[in-house]
């Protein structure tokens, strides 16, 4: 709403602080992409579909499953702190490095978002290793490697 809301008018509703509306693009960008749309189809659907192909009842590692799955609400909670820390990461999504770089952002914020990245990397890692490791040891017998 606020995205829409500030391309409407000519100078936009953030006038006075410009960097606002990239910090709110690039929170909006990283949470749908990051935190919405990977761990729901990949985590998610992994982790219905897995078992229901294979034949077997749950994911051979259900600790580690569990673990990529609480490491994402601690990596989104890094993503939106860092928004509120001194002028937020506005850079866009891809986290290109001109825009991200220390002589545009001089402020801890967007190391906290490409450490909130980080993590929910190694969440989504976790997670493939668990969907392999139930694909190779836990299919039902007789199915064709």
């Amino acid at each position: 709403f606020h995205i829409r809301l500030n391309l409407a008018q000519p100078g936009g509703i953030y006038s006075e602080l410009p960097q606002m509306y990239n910090v709110i693009v690039t929170g909006h960008a990283l949470m749908m992409i990051f935190f919405f749309v990977m761990p729901v189809m990949m985590g998610g659907f992994g982790n219905w579909l897995i078992p229901l192909m294979v034949g077997c009842g749950d994911m051979s590692h259900p600790r580690l499953n569990a673990f990529s799955f609480w490491v994402i609400p601690g990596a989104l909670f890094l993503v939106i702190v860092s928004a509120l820390v001194e002028g937020g990461a506005g850079s866009g999504w891809t986290i290109y490095p001109p825009l991200s770089t220390w002589n545009f952002h001089p402020t801890p914020a967007m190391d906290m978002v490409i450490l909130s990245l980080h993590i929910a990397g190694i969440g989504s890692m976790m997670s493939s290793l668990n969907f392999m490791c139930t694909i190779i040891s836990a299919r039902f017998f007789g199915l064709i490697a």
